[in-house]
């Protein structure tokens, strides 16, 4: 269905488009002891510049959480399952951990929202961790077994299944830059092999997933950036969209849905990653302010893929909230242009819905709607909470020129 937009006044969202928001385990739980992650953060050579200690303390305070997406009025919310949680020894399932998601599924239902459930957001368990993580020859064959157990116990539940967030981070991160575990800096042998380990991931998961019991759309989420090319950067350009996205959205094949995760935008130049545009304002990450970039990784995402989009993460980090709004509600008019073009978008999710652990960067970037105190972890919804409510439940955005 294509939306009927007045561009004077507002922008109208077909009907039946999710609104939603992200958050992942390891970000919000607090105490995830027993992951590659907890021991990266404390291990003083790994560069992180904080532990994530008792994070938002979400593990307990979930249902708040979850009241929370539900005061918004939002339709989804995304979060992940935390693997280290349900198998903490190979081959032993915690009972009482696949519970605990169980019922964060079931209140989810209870109030009207959509559980979106990501079986891998990033850490993986130490068992697996210490012999090789997604290097481990059966790495793949873990996961899968992971999932079928997760699955069988609380599938009837989910709503939409996200098999592996952002697989091309992990690898990219992990493999090349050195600032996510294991730590590797530069080997594109072991960058690329990681990379065909988590596309098997993904494929067995969705055959498992699809095996039941329950019925849902599943989906691959993957990292996007409006990559563009300085002069003379053409041929990295094209190299880097290859290596970086085409390979994972292209193993979308025959799935529901691809998720794609833009924030920003980044240039290639003859000699490799160039410098941001010194006219464009930063975010607290250090990218580029770049809304529109949703737009450009949404068009190009079906492109490749085929697949319908659902834009699963996309937000700013920044301390000033009416920039926040600012740069959503430009990020939405990027999404709108494309279903007006025709091209099935069926969601956004703004990441975050909390203040939280932002991996080897602490807790300085601020994605969330909602503060968290540090120490008492009260939650206090932030305008930008109260904005994006309110065009969740209108299904339109409201221009500046209404």
């Amino acid at each position: 269905m294509t939306p009927a937009a007045d561009a004077a006044h507002e922008l109208n969202f077909p009907d039946g488009f999710t609104w939603g928001v992200a958050t992942a385990a390891h970000q919000i739980e607090g105490g995830n002891v027993n992951n590659d992650w907890w021991a990266w953060e404390h291990d003083p050579t790994s560069g992180t510049l904080e532990p994530s200690g008792d994070a938002c303390d979400s593990f307990h305070r979930w249902r708040e959480d979850i009241g929370l997406v539900a005061d918004m009025g939002l339709s989804a919310y995304r979060f992940s399952l935390e693997w280290s949680r349900i198998e903490p020894a190979e081959g032993e399932f915690s009972v009482a951990a696949l519970e605990h998601y169980r019922r964060m599924c079931a209140a989810c239902h209870g109030h009207g929202i959509t559980p979106v459930v990501t079986f891998h957001h990033f850490t993986t368990p130490l068992w697996l961790a210490q012999r090789g993580g997604w290097e481990s020859p059966d790495a793949p064959e873990c996961f899968a077994r992971f999932v079928t157990r997760a699955t069988a116990y609380l599938g009837d539940l989910v709503g939409w299944a996200c098999t592996i967030n952002e697989p091309n981070v992990v690898s990219v991160m992990g493999y090349f830059q050195g600032q996510y575990p294991p730590g590797v800096k530069e080997d594109f042998a072991r960058y690329g092999a990681v990379n065909e380990a988590m596309v098997r991931a993904h494929r067995l998961a969705v055959e498992v997933l699809r095996a039941g019991p329950g019925d849902f759309p599943v989906g691959f989420t993957v990292s996007m950036a409006e990559i563009v090319a300085n002069e003379g950067g053409e041929a990295l350009r094209d190299a880097a969209e290859e290596m970086l996205e085409n390979v994972f959205l292209r193993a979308t094949e025959g799935d529901d849905f691809v998720g794609v995760q833009c924030y920003t935008r980044m240039h290639f130049g003859p000699d490799g990653l160039a410098p941001n545009d010194p006219s464009v304002r930063l975010t607290q990450m250090g990218d580029e302010y770049w809304p529109q970039a949703v737009e450009h990784t949404v068009r190009r995402a079906a492109a490749v893929s085929g697949r319908p989009v659902v834009v699963t993460e996309n937000g700013i980090a920044t301390a000033d909230d009416s920039e926040r709004i600012a740069f959503v509600t430009e990020a939405l008019h990027s999404a709108h242009r494309c279903l007006a073009e025709g091209i099935d978008l069926r969601g956004y999710f703004v990441w975050s819905l909390l203040d939280n652990f932002e991996w080897h960067l602490g807790y300085g970037p601020k994605f969330g709607l909602v503060a968290v105190a540090p120490g008492t972890f009260e939650r206090r919804p932030k305008p930008s909470a109260h904005w994006f409510g309110e065009v969740a439940r209108a299904n339109r955005v409201v221009t500046a020129g209404s």
